[in-house]
């Protein structure tokens, strides 16, 4: 349906020679033609700073992690908790490392507990890690999600209020020449092409960055697995 109206629109502005001029068009659109056209750019603008932040973020656990990896094993190798700790926390942003502080944080607070109380303890620690880290990095995906998900309808109901427009111009008139609605309905596809627009790379956003996340979630996993296994060696010696 949205490919007819586009083509109908292209040949109706064909046969009566309207511009494209983008600023002659805002200045013929109705209040909420306009609204409906400001509401989206508003939702590109937010979702373009989601899709930089989240870009950022991503990109330093990923350049920060591959660092801490190397780093803290031989500081576990050597036993040294307190070590690994501090390494950790110079690299706030890597998930890998929140989720191992958390875990070597919660086995040195529970030392003097009974072997499998210790394990407990350090497992819960990590599984908590794990949730607000993974809940951390998927901060503000679900806004993407929603923006994907409705900006075409936003820019449809622009569209359906600027061919509602057209159609009164026409009764007003008292004319049904192509020169009466080509304007118009020039005008109401703007809001459709701005919806798409926006939506488009919002959805391409979410779909990769929930690829990342996925992956982020697998490290994660591994990482509180692997901390429970030296724990439990640790314990064994």
């Amino acid at each position: 349906m949205l490919a007819t109206l586009y083509l109908w629109g292209f040949w109706l502005l064909q046969e009566a020679a309207v511009s494209w001029d983008l600023r002659d068009m805002w200045a013929r659109m109705g209040i909420p033609a306009k609204l409906v056209v400001v509401i989206l750019f508003v939702l590109s603008a937010w979702s373009v700073g989601v899709m930089i932040d989240r870009f950022i973020t991503y990109g330093a656990a990923r350049k920060q992690s591959r660092y801490f990896v190397q780093a803290v094993a031989g500081a576990l190798r050597e036993g040294k908790l307190d070590e690994a700790i501090r390494i950790a926390e110079r690299n706030k942003k890597s998930h890998i490392a929140k989720v191992v502080a958390a875990g070597l944080t919660e086995f040195q607070a529970s030392s003097g507990l009974p072997e499998e109380e210790i394990i407990e303890a350090s497992k819960r620690g990590l599984e908590r890690s794990v949730a607000i880290t993974h809940a951390e990095l998927k901060r503000g995906l679900g806004g993407l999600a929603t923006i994907g998900a409705t900006a075409p309808f936003v820019g449809l109901f622009g569209t359906v209020v600027g061919i509602i427009n057209a159609f009164k111009g026409i009764e007003a008139e008292k004319g049904a020449g192509l020169a009466a609605v080509a304007g118009g309905i020039a005008e109401a596809l703007v809001a459709t092409a701005i919806g798409l627009f926006v939506a488009i790379p919002a959805v391409w956003a979410y779909n990769y960055f929930t690829g990342k996340i996925e992956a982020f979630d697998v490290e994660m996993d591994n990482s509180s697995k692997e901390v429970i296994n030296y724990f439990i060696l640790r314990r064994k010696k």
